[in-house]
């Protein structure tokens, strides 16, 4: 996937992100991309705290498609996916994620927010005990502000 597709994508999923938020769900988005790194296969917005975009999403995905394609295929996610959903996204085996903000960046905006108890653990490092490669691109600080802008006041208004 180039930068330009990157971009492209990562604008998409936040844009998936603030149609989750006008459904009073949390403002996270995530898309899966195909191997020519254009289409767009499926999106899918936050549910709840348990069904996050990105599990949501990959479930589907290993419902719908072979494993074999699938590792060909890219998750693009609005933030850096937590330890079930990049779990979830191995198991379904997608052979890339791509995140725009940082887990850290989304902590400082939620604190210690009962709806997103984060976790201290980067996907890069949970990926590195597998036993196969997943590609991992992010953050892309370039975009950050304009995917920090649907938390800005979420977190404090619930």
């Amino acid at each position: 996937m180039n930068p330009d597709q990157v971009i492209r994508h990562l604008h998409r999923a936040n844009e998936v992100a603030q149609r989750a938020a006008r459904m009073g769900r949390h403002p996270f988005g995530a898309l899966l991309v195909a191997p020519d790194g254009d289409t767009v296969l499926a999106e899918q917005g936050n549910i709840d705290t348990v069904n996050h975009a990105e599990s949501t999403l990959a479930r589907h995905a290993a419902n719908n498609w072979p494993g074999e394609y699938l590792a060909r295929c890219t998750l693009v996610t609005t933030f850096e996916p937590c330890a079930m959903c990049t779990g979830t996204i191995y198991w379904a085996h997608i052979g890339r994620i791509v995140y725009g903000a940082s887990e850290e960046a989304l902590l400082a905006l939620t604190g210690n927010h009962a709806e997103n108890p984060t976790l201290s653990l980067p996907c890069r490092e949970l990926l590195a005990r597998g036993q196969k490669a997943i590609e991992v691109l992010g953050p892309v600080p370039e975009l950050q502000a304009a995917l920090l802008a649907p938390h800005q006041g979420f977190w404090a208004s619930r």
